[in-house]
């Protein structure tokens, strides 16, 4: 039921645009930029004049990434007009919350003197009060930073986009993000798929100009799973990715090559796997020595039945150390898989494919089945006597992840990491903190819903 809502309710036919058809002197048509560091000077001094400027032929673009993504890094903002009417609004993570807020309010300022009220701000992260105070017209979207969202939510974006678009043309789409520039991304190139099936042809320019933008700005900062995410919307749009109805069960996830968390080699892998973002899975905690075994297998039996927008975190828990770090983060969705195999390597993997602890030759591998009854002339899959199982997972270490009340996330204060005393043991979304008193410096335990979006 994924495919059908999205298709656009026209259908004009159109020549597929690439780089070396496209006239040399509209690259850069309706794409502009304004970062300010300083964002009040900025804008008040010449942030009119850039924003005039930016639906104009630019100069050449910057050819160096990396040194454009260390110069932007170094921003407080990043305001690009993507076309003439497609605006994207970025704030790294680190924004210092006074300088973000002074930030927001000139930004609006600056939306609402070019375009009055013609705009609908999107907002890809986490709900604000002040973005729906300075905005007329907001629409919530966010999803947790550096993932990608579910493929329906990607579908409701690009209606709601277009749906604005048509109904005025003087009506332009702001897309507002703060941390990694990827949710932008992942909007920008899914309606560009999403325009080319319904736009007509003279809109040609638009989806070239929003090509160029994902290619240079967001492909080399971007996640895996979102560009997979992307690839799967596309193909659900013209229809070359079938859906796949059947129950899928997984059985196992086999890790091939030990990735070099310890000093002296090897990991302690456990995995967490969502469902719609809720967790359904918790493996026990694997030790793993790195000259034992080549590879590594976590068997779930039964089968687990995974529909829909899957997220598979791999975390290795420190030795004698109360912390954790991710090993992998994988993302799928379960309509797109048509093989009981799927291999995943170092370069499909969130965080891994870029980290050099995972080795290069490092794959996933899935092994799924129709059913819940165990796989029959699997045994070779058995770990070694050398892998021991810890299946202690009792400890908050282990069960401490919850997407489940990301929009409570508020003040970038709220990311301090809170000592646990009970729970969410089963998944919940309650769980027994302590967290200090802000008046008295108390420590007490609270009923409270912590949102770990980055963990």
């Amino acid at each position: 039921k994924v495919a059908a809502p999205c298709i656009p309710p026209t259908s004009h036919e159109l020549v597929p645009i690439n780089t070396e058809s496209a006239p040399k002197n509209v690259a850069d048509t309706g794409e502009g930029a304004f970062r300010g560091g300083n964002t009040r000077k900025s804008l008040e001094e010449d942030g009119s004049a850039r924003v005039t400027l930016s639906v104009q032929p630019h100069p050449q673009p910057i050819r160096n990434m990396s040194v454009s993504r260390a110069m932007e890094d170094s921003c407080e903002l990043d305001l690009v007009y993507v076309t003439e009417r497609i605006i994207a609004v970025s704030f790294p993570s680190t924004a210092n919350e006074e300088n973000f807020r002074s930030n927001l309010r000139e930004v609006a300022q600056m939306l609402k003197s070019k375009h009055g009220g013609s705009y609908l701000l999107f907002n890809l992260s986490e709900r604000r009060p002040d973005i729906t105070k300075l905005h007329a017209k907001v629409l919530e979207f966010g999803w947790p930073d550096l993932h990608t969202p579910a493929l329906e939510k990607i579908c409701s974006v690009c209606k709601a986009m277009d749906t604005w678009l048509n109904a005025d043309p003087h009506n332009v789409v702001v897309l507002h993000n703060k941390g990694n520039r990827g949710r932008i991304g992942v909007v920008i190139a899914a309606y560009m798929h999403y325009s080319n099936i319904s736009a007509s042809a003279d809109q040609a320019l638009d989806r070239f100009a929003m090509k160029r933008f994902y290619e240079d700005k967001i492909v080399p900062i971007g996640q895996p799973s979102q560009r997979r995410y992307v690839h799967y919307f596309s193909g659900l749009l013209s229809g070359s990715i079938k859906m796949n109805n059947k129950p899928l069960f997984l059985h196992h996830v086999i890790m091939h090559g030990i990735p070099n968390f310890e000093s002296k080699g090897g990991c302690r892998p456990f995995l967490r796997i969502y469902q719609a973002m809720q967790p359904v899975y918790t493996s026990g905690i694997y030790n793993v020595q790195g000259d034992s075994q080549t590879s590594i297998c976590i068997t779930i039996e039964p089968g687990l039945l995974l529909k829909g927008d899957i997220l598979l975190k791999c975390y290795h828990k420190k030795f004698r150390s109360p912390a954790r770090d991710v090993i992998f983060r994988v993302q799928f969705h379960t309509c797109a898989i048509h093989d009981l195999g799927v291999v995943f390597g170092k370069e499909d993997l969130d965080d891994a494919f870029k980290d050099d602890r995972f080795p290069e030759y490092g794959k996933v591998e899935f092994v799924f089945s129709y059913g819940p009854e165990k796989i029959q002339g699997m045994e070779h899959l058995e770990n070694g006597p050398s892998v021991s199982v810890d299946y202690n997972t009792s400890d908050p270490l282990i069960r401490w992840d919850s997407y489940d009340n990301f929009d409570g996330h508020r003040e970038d204060g709220m990311e301090e990491v809170v000592g646990h005393t009970q729970g969410p043991l089963d998944g919940s979304l309650y769980a027994k903190v302590k967290k200090k008193d802000s008046l008295h410096g108390s420590t007490g335990a609270v009923n409270a819903v912590r949102p770990a979006l980055s963990a």
